[in-house]
């Protein structure tokens, strides 16, 4: 019954989202685990909840953004999610072939620290916002709220995997991720089009 109120195509699409934007934060939280092989589990949640909320939060931001203008820009969301997506998941993938590491070594991983990571791995959920903006205010909460506990769980996941075998996993959890955005575009864009 509540998959059938909510609509199973927006808690797919959520879960989805919420896969795909968290690989960033999945890839910090592994490098996080690998610096701090004794970070007690307090911290892991902690850690997990602010590459979440961030997560969450962007999207939603951009969402009033984006619902402010949606009369003005309805006919091209299609192209919007098309583009947007494609372009976050496409450096993703790029990034991810390249293996691009990260030189940056994190010592002790302080809550500054922490909040800047946030905010560097989520800045690009902004602009996702955009592509909900066709969403009502319960449905659009529902996918951040989504995007929130995906993001929340892999995290937790990652720091664990980090600790235990450090960032092997980081290049293709990044390619995995832009697959998944480039692939949430296209279903966007076909179903905005042609349905």
């Amino acid at each position: 019954m509540f998959l059938t109120e909510i609509g199973s195509r927006l808690i797919i699409t959520s879960l989805l989202l919420g896969l795909g934007l968290s690989m960033d934060a999945c890839v910090a939280s592994m490098a996080n685990g690998l610096n701090e092989p004794k970070m007690k589990p307090l911290k892991v949640v902690i850690i997990a909840l602010m590459f979440g909320l961030f997560q969450g939060l962007m999207p939603l931001l951009g969402y009033f953004l984006g619902h402010a203008i949606l009369n003005y820009i309805d006919k091209f969301i299609p192209w919007i999610a098309l583009i947007l997506l494609s372009f976050i998941g496409g450096k993703m993938l790029i990034d991810g072939i390249k293996n691009k590491k990260d030189e940056e070594e994190i010592k002790v991983l302080t809550f500054k620290v922490l909040f800047i990571q946030a905010i560097a791995t989520s800045i690009d959920a902004l602009s996702v916002g955009f592509t909900i903006a066709d969403y009502t205010i319960p449905n659009a909460l529902i996918c951040v709220s989504l995007v929130t506990l995906v993001t929340f769980i892999i995290c937790i996941i990652a720091v664990y995997l980090g600790k235990k075998f450090g960032t092997k996993l980081g290049n293709k959890a990044e390619i995995i991720g832009g697959i998944i955005l480039i692939g949430i575009g296209l279903e966007i864009f076909i179903s905005g089009m042609f349905f």
